[in-house]
């Protein structure tokens, strides 16, 4: 794989402007002279507890500890890896990316792409321009029309025409000095199952580039306005399907460029709007897409033909929360919101359904009754689950005690979803009217007993990753006596403490960069610091005092994460020189604790020496508290 100079990078990462990438995914307000913060776009929170330094271009969340610089940030919004979080930002801001020496058939493999991809974005201009100038795309502008879509909108999605000579895009390739294989693979000509010949893919129809979340053109789905399409200019093509009327909708098929679920019709378009409303329109059609976004309501994307896959489900997630199924009302549109739930729920996205008339997709009813009346339906959409139970309800066979038994096994595993709620209670009351049961028999039913039954609590900290929230002043000035054991549980408090007030240092060296060298002169890293990654961080801080983002070794993540939480935390309050001195003398008692309890495991004679000198130190501890109360308020410790 090619790999960008170190030079491209630093020019990218200067070009940026984080609050406005930042902002684009959740509302920052501005917290200090270096810092901003916001609700985490990372979880679902009400209290913003994410920040970010906008100079050295660092995020850090205290709720769930997400943290990074602007590349893992676009890494993590956009499901993209580091290339191509650096590419993407490069064409957002401008920058010129160099590339480093590289493998000869890395180069060769690279440079193919390129040129396949410029292939289709010239592909997608012919066919643009096509449509709106030739005298053959009449009848396509004049479908596209009826259907409520105006040329604006359609430019916006670089919608065109194939005209329906057979080797129009072939021979115009091929002058362009693209080979027979470039075109072939590219997708845009297919091969004569009979003579072998190659001849265009989309002929008499209409275009819709299917383009990734960059906007770059894969390939396209294409709609049939013709019956049967005539052949001008050339001889009639072999055919691909003796004797089948050719479909109505035809997309690239999966190849070296494009790979069929992996992508969302409009995300490109939709992203950010998606990403600041909190949530995403999902439709089947091209056409609903175009018309959503023509009505006002730009968050909208389409399944492109296929059937809903993990891969578009995790690209659902990057764009916002909440996810609104605008899908058909038939079997197949409820079918994909089953499907839709089960991946969600993977994710945990939150899915709402939006009700359509019987036989009405979203263009149509914008079409018919306007997009108020499409808006209307958004704000009037239910949550899946109360869809579901709604579908058993009116899908079932309420006549029979069979089929109200077959009714509710289909929907307990949907309440085993819902805890104790206002929701629950609601539901549990409908399916009691609808199956004429009691209340209370149709929760027991349904599970509800099961469920208020007391459960063992999990014990703290015995799963997911320990969350020490550093934030200087809470509950960490504050030095008692020396440990009295050696038990692990001690040890373990011990060694806490020291971790979040190592965390509090380290952010006032990096917030007072030069009382913070001369604390560090003197200090024995390898012996303060409790634990690997706060002894590199730690490491990595006195080197780079003046600007702590930079000189980061590739691939030490744990390393990375710690030092933006250390920058964002540097910018939380107003840091005084102190407060500094004080947490330099607690990491000292927190040293002196571990010794101490070392000490007295290995029933060490030098345990009363060390108390004798954390006294001291813990004099000198207190001496500085007061100065640094006397000077900053008690409020702020």
């Amino acid at each position: 794989m090619a790999r960008y100079t170190p030079d491209s990078k630093e020019r990218v990462r200067d070009a940026v402007d984080f609050v406005e990438l930042v902002s684009a995914r959740t509302e920052l307000r501005r917290a200090g002279p270096a810092r901003y913060e916001g609700r985490c776009p990372f979880h679902d929170e009400r209290t913003p507890s994410f920040g970010i330094d906008p100079q050295q271009k660092v995020y850090y969340c205290f709720g769930c500890n997400a943290s990074g610089d602007l590349f893992t940030f676009v890494q993590e919004t956009e499901g993209v890896d580091f290339k191509g979080a650096l590419e993407l930002l490069a064409q957002r801001y401008g920058v010129e990316l160099e590339r480093e020496a590289e493998d000869p058939k890395a180069q060769e493999q690279r440079m193919r792409r390129d040129r396949l991809l410029e292939l289709l974005e010239r592909t997608t201009a012919y066919y643009e321009r096509y449509l709106w100038e030739s005298r053959e795309a009449a009848r396509a502008r004049e479908y596209l029309a009826a259907r409520g879509l105006g040329e604006e909108i359609l430019r916006q999605f670089r919608v065109g025409y194939a005209p329906s000579a057979w080797n129009t895009v072939l021979l115009a390739s091929r002058a362009a000095r693209y080979t027979n294989r470039e075109i072939f693979d590219a997708g845009l000509v297919q091969r004569s199952r009979g003579s072998g010949q190659i001849y265009d893919r989309f002929r008499s129809r209409i275009t819709f580039p299917l383009a990734d979340i960059r906007g770059r053109v894969l390939g396209f789905g294409a709609r049939s306005v013709a019956d049967e399409p005539s052949h001008q200019g050339a001889s009639a093509p072999p055919q691909s399907s003796p004797g089948g009327r050719p479909p109505k909708y035809l997309n690239t098929a999966d190849g070296e460029i494009y790979h069929k679920g992996l992508h969302l019709y409009g995300a490109h378009l939709a992203r950010a709007h998606a990403t600041r409303a909190g949530q995403v329109i999902l439709c089947e059609g091209y056409t609903d897409t175009i018309a959503l976004h023509q009505g006002g309501m730009p968050g909208a994307v389409g399944l492109m033909g296929t059937a809903l896959t993990a891969e578009q489900v995790a690209e659902l997630s990057r764009m916002a929360g909440t996810v609104l199924l605008a899908l058909d009302a038939d079997a197949a549109g409820q079918d994909a919101m089953l499907r839709a739930s089960a991946l969600a729920a993977k994710r945990k996205l939150e899915l709402r359904v939006v009700a359509l008339p019987l036989g009405k997709d979203p263009a149509d009813l914008i079409a018919d009754r306007g997009a108020d009346a499409m808006a209307a339906a958004i704000d009037r959409s239910v949550p899946f689950v109360r869809f579901r139970v709604e579908r058993a309800l009116e899908r079932g066979d309420l006549a029979s005690p069979e089929g109200r038994d077959r009714i509710i096994d289909e929907l307990v595993p949907v309440f085993a979803t819902l805890p104790p709620s206002a929701m629950r209670m609601e539901l549990t009351r409908i399916v009691s009217e609808r199956l004429s049961l009691p209340e209370s028999l149709a929760d027991r039913l349904l599970g509800g007993e099961e469920r208020a039954r007391p459960r063992a609590r999990p014990r703290p900290g015995s799963s997911g990753r320990e969350r020490v929230v550093s934030r200087r002043g809470e509950g960490r000035l504050h030095a008692g006596a020396p440990p009295r054991g050696g038990n692990r549980s001690e040890g373990v408090a011990a060694r806490a403490r020291g971790t979040e007030s190592e965390r509090a240092f380290l952010a006032l060296c990096i917030a007072l960069p030069a009382a913070g060298a001369a604390e560090f002169a003197d200090l024995d890293l390898e012996n303060v610091f409790s634990g690997d990654v706060i002894r590199r961080a730690a490491a990595h801080v006195r080197e780079h005092l003046s600007d702590p983002a930079s000189g980061l070794p590739a691939g030490d993540d744990q390393l990375a994460a710690l030092v933006a939480e250390l920058v964002v935390e540097a910018r939380r309050d107003d840091a005084r020189p102190e407060l500094l001195a004080v947490h330099r003398l607690q990491l000292e008692l927190a040293r002196l604790d571990r010794e101490i309890l070392s000490a007295r495991s290995a029933e060490h004679g030098l345990v009363s020496e060390l108390a004798e000198r954390r006294a001291q130190l813990k004099d000198q501890f207190d001496r500085a508290t007061t100065l640094a109360l006397e000077e900053v308020g008690e409020a702020e410790l």
